[in-house]
């Protein structure tokens, strides 16, 4: 696709190259070990820091980048065009690592923040509890004090870097009583006696991403270890959650720009009746739609990430943003996939391993349903 895009500047175009070289040489060569092993190698993780690609819009006193959410959008354009799969660097980086920086002591963010820079700490977050899903207020995961301590009981589920992170933020309970306003976040190190991580859970795509359950049995940790003040965790998270959603749709928007360029050259190379695929008009019909859509994805994302980058990007409008990149991107999957016939069923195949990789964006930050909720009420 051919839109001039004036959202970035030259420092982010050249971070872009930096970005798409490391994929192509350190992570595609890696994908099928990776999907073996359920889980992305260490190795990785450190080369990914080394390469100055985590942490990159922390400070640089932390081992940050000091960049803004506009590297953040190329990182994540890169990964999605590359066709990456199950390597959580994004939502490590542009999800977690900000709930320290902005909730944070300066004692935490000196003590967690230079590792999770480096690739040394990788990070988790677990909010989502068996048959809780989105509704954080309805979390039961219970922190209650005593003394200079929290003791932590309660189970998550769908945890992102779940098998391999060193420090989970936990969304818990530290008032059981008080909904919304009884909601933590602390901060829990994988060393602690009483953590436990459950099964790898098998999921339809990305058998690469270490998606698993946690356990915590009476998990002692000290006080010092929760993030901002105690009760204004829901605050915290909805502060943070736009630029989750946010995330998911700059992927999206860039997933469906490489999918049409990739099935536009497979139906002009395939043959059928003794044609070319793209000779019927049906295939140029669907791809004309297919184009339309994309290019409306591109610029209203390009505008809402001029938004996000002014810091006036509004939980109503990445609710739009996700809702609208997620949905196009499935319906046009759908069509893309069936222009490829039986190879669009091959995992070989970019498309079909995107067909059961994407699903989940209509599930993740927050379901589609969810999202209308969300707009509605601003009706």
């Amino acid at each position: 696709m051919h839109i001039h895009r004036t959202v970035f500047r030259d420092d982010h175009e050249m971070f872009r190259s930096t970005a798409r070289r490391f994929f192509e040489r350190e992570c595609l060569p890696r994908q099928a070990a990776w999907d073996e092993a359920g889980q992305v190698d260490r190795e990785t993780w450190l080369k990914a820091g080394r390469e100055g690609l985590l942490g990159i819009t922390l400070p640089p006193e932390y081992g940050g980048g000091g960049g803004d959410f506009g590297h953040c959008a190329v990182f994540s354009e890169e990964f999605a065009r590359a066709g990456v799969s199950g390597a959580y660097f994004g939502m490590h980086s542009d999800i977690i690592a900000p709930y320290i920086n902005r909730c944070g002591s300066e004692e935490q963010k000196q003590k967690w923040l230079p590792g999770a820079c480096s690739g040394e700490i990788i990070l988790a977050i677990a909010m989502t509890e068996p048959g809780t899903g989105s509704d954080l207020k309805a979390v039961r995961t219970t922190a209650i004090r005593d003394g200079d301590e929290y003791v932590i009981n309660g189970a998550k589920t769908f945890i992102s870097n779940g098998l391999t992170a060193d420090l989970v933020i936990v969304v818990c309970k530290t008032d059981p009583e008080a909904g919304a306003k009884g909601i933590s976040l602390i901060a829990v190190e994988a060393s602690r006696a009483g953590f436990q991580r459950g099964r790898k859970l098998h999921k339809v795509g990305q058998p690469a991403a270490d998606t698993a359950e946690l356990f915590f049995d009476n998990v002692r940790v000290p006080v010092s270890n929760r993030l901002g003040e105690e009760g204004k965790g829901f605050a915290y998270l909805m502060a943070e959650l736009p630029q989750e959603r946010f995330s998911i749709a700059v992927s999206a928007a860039a997933k469906l720009e490489c999918l049409l360029e990739q099935t536009t050259e497979y139906v002009k190379e395939r043959k059928a009746f003794n044609q070319t695929v793209w000779d019927f008009q049906n295939t140029k019909f669907k791809l004309a739609d297919i184009k339309a859509q994309a290019t409306a994805t591109r610029l209203m994302v390009d505008h809402y990430l001029g938004e996000h980058m002014s810091r006036r990007l509004s939980l109503e409008e990445a609710a739009i943003a996700k809702l609208y990149t997620t949905e196009s991107l499935w319906k046009c999957l759908d069509d893309m996939v069936q222009l490829h016939g039986g190879y669009g069923y091959m995992l070989e195949y970019p498309i079909a391993r995107a067909f059961v990789d994407m699903r989940v964006n209509r599930i993740y930050g927050g379901t589609s349903e969810v999202m209308r909720e969300l707009i509605a009420r601003k009706l």
